[in-house]
């Protein structure tokens, strides 16, 4: 019987990785009205994004440069959606 298994979707860039990487943690999230990512501001998370980073990285980048994609990432989202009106 030939069964076959999930597979997940390639990343195809370092930044796409680092996404989904912080994603997966809980540390950004999209607007549900635009899409756009956004920082949740919990330094949980992104302590976890980190150690993900560190241990579970791409093979042709070593760890250090794979926590700076995280942090680069990380600063370059607000914590609002550029398209939502202020509260």
């Amino acid at each position: 019987m030939l069964t076959t298994t999930e597979r997940r979707a390639g990343i195809r860039s370092l930044r796409g990785w680092a996404i989904h990487v912080l994603q997966e943690a809980g540390a950004i999230h999209e607007c549900e009205e635009h899409g756009w990512a956004r920082d949740r501001t919990d330094p949980h998370a992104r302590h976890r994004a980190v150690e993900i980073a560190r241990q579970d990285h791409p093979d042709d980048i070593t760890a250090n440069e794979a926590v700076a994609e995280i942090l680069d990432v990380l600063g370059s989202l607000g914590d609002t959606c550029p398209e939502c009106p202020p509260e």
